[in-house]
């Protein structure tokens, strides 16, 4: 599960909205000064972002709550949204590629349409499949608890020897 920190800004129905800030692992690193991530970081900064979450746990406007999604569907999202488009962009170039040399064409436009055409069916794709799975609770992030919430104690047992009070 991966987890994350945010406050909640609405609350309703079982679902929150949650304001999470983007943090960086930078200045942890013996080479922070001269990585590219870090540089990343600095320019792009501490940028807060809202999510929607689905809430079993009932909280309020206010609260800082830990949230989390399942670390295989993050990575099935992310394989969708980064690698299958670029694929399709390659596949397609390729494809114009084959059928230029086929059809004796020796400029490049086959090449350059196949690629968008691959490119824009990926993206075709990969709008069917978000919404999809849009209402999946699998790809969802989750309330998992509110932080610094009062734990409900268990009264604890009575000590050997000691008289239960009356009560």
């Amino acid at each position: 599960m991966i987890e994350e920190q945010g406050q909640v800004l609405e609350a309703a129905d079982g679902v929150a909205w949650v304001e999470t800030r983007r943090q960086s692992v930078c200045g942890q690193c013996a080479v922070n000064k001269g990585c590219g991530t870090s540089v990343l970081a600095q320019v792009l900064g501490n940028r807060r972002s809202r999510v929607r979450v689905i809430d079993p746990v009932g909280v309020r406007p206010g609260q800082t709550v830990r949230i989390g999604i399942d670390e295989g569907a993050f990575l099935r999202g992310s394989l969708a949204l980064y690698l299958l488009p670029l694929l399709c962009l390659f596949l397609g170039g390729l494809l114009g590629e084959v059928l230029a040399a086929r059809l004796g064409i020796l400029e490049e436009w086959p090449t350059l349409l196949g690629a968008l055409a691959g490119g824009g069916l990926g993206f075709y794709w990969l709008r069917g499949f978000s919404c999809r799975i849009r209402d999946d609770q699998r790809y969802q992030p989750v309330v998992l608890g509110v932080v610094g919430a009062r734990v409900d104690t268990v009264p604890a047992a009575p000590r050997p020897g000691s008289q239960p009070t009356p009560g």
